[in-house]
């Protein structure tokens, strides 16, 4: 196996434990009340911007991605509200759909990631 094929497996492998640790912890009993009203909004901007930014790494055309995970997002909020445990918040959900947007343009524009990218090339 090349390398960059057995890098393209391990990227994506990785990628799909983000988003099962994602919604783990969206659905998680254990998860503990954020000490500071608002702060919680800080890293569901995190977690959907990390997403997003990393299987932008993965596919080039992103906009399926980003809708995925924006709908991903609600419907994590909207499960959340069914638990008896947690509730949903409006303002989770837009900190996972700014997140998103963040994510997709930090990853489109390389503002962070190497101008390497593991998305196949497309024939010219």
């Amino acid at each position: 196996m090349h390398a960059p094929v057995l890098a393209r497996r391990i990227w994506i492998m990785l990628g799909w434990i983000l988003v099962i640790g994602v919604i783990y912890l969206s659905l998680n009993s254990d998860t503990q009340p954020a000490p500071v009203r608002f702060s919680d909004k800080i890293g569901h901007f995190a977690a959907y911007a990390i997403l997003m930014g990393w299987w932008h790494q993965i596919d080039r055309n992103a906009y399926r991605l980003a809708l995925l995970f924006v709908l991903m997002g609600l419907s994590l909020e909207i499960l959340q509200s069914f638990t008896g445990y947690r509730q949903a918040d409006i303002f989770d959900m837009a900190a996972n759909t700014v997140g998103v947007g963040i994510g997709w343009f930090i990853a489109r524009f390389g503002l962070v990631w190497s101008n390497r990218r593991l998305a196949p090339s497309k024939p010219a």
